[in-house]
């Protein structure tokens, strides 16, 4: 059985860059993403923000400004991330991150557009 949960993508290095409040991700492909804890966080793959269908997804709001304080892997596949609001729960698996910088724009524009229609803000 494969320790990698057949995933298609494999993280080599994780570093937090504080300064900039992002993920950066090299992938064994020779690829790296810097992704931005705002959209980390607010795309949580966690139940809270995800719910449990497609149609319970929560628009998280008021995190503009929220860090990453600890990366713990998850076997040899994932890692959970904490983040200065104290929410921990998601589980970010090499895939997901793969996914989420190839499509980070679109991410990002369908989270302002959600964040619009409910009439929140980025702000805290």
């Amino acid at each position: 059985m494969s320790d990698n949960f057949s995933q298609s993508h494999r993280a080599v290095e994780l570093r937090v860059n504080s300064a900039d409040k992002a993920l950066e991700v090299d992938f064994e492909n020779g690829v790296t993403f810097s992704l931005p804890a705002e959209l980390l966080r607010v795309e949580s793959p966690s139940a809270e923000v995800q719910g449990h269908s497609p149609s319970q997804k929560k628009v998280v709001a008021g995190r503009r400004h929220v860090g990453i304080i600890g990366v713990e892997p998850v076997g040899n596949y994932a890692v959970s991330l904490q983040f200065d609001d104290l929410h921990n729960t998601g589980i970010y698996s090499w895939d997901t991150l793969y996914q989420f910088g190839e499509n980070q724009d679109a991410i990002w524009q369908g989270y302002l557009k959600e964040l619009e229609k409910a009439g929140l803000s980025r702000e805290p």
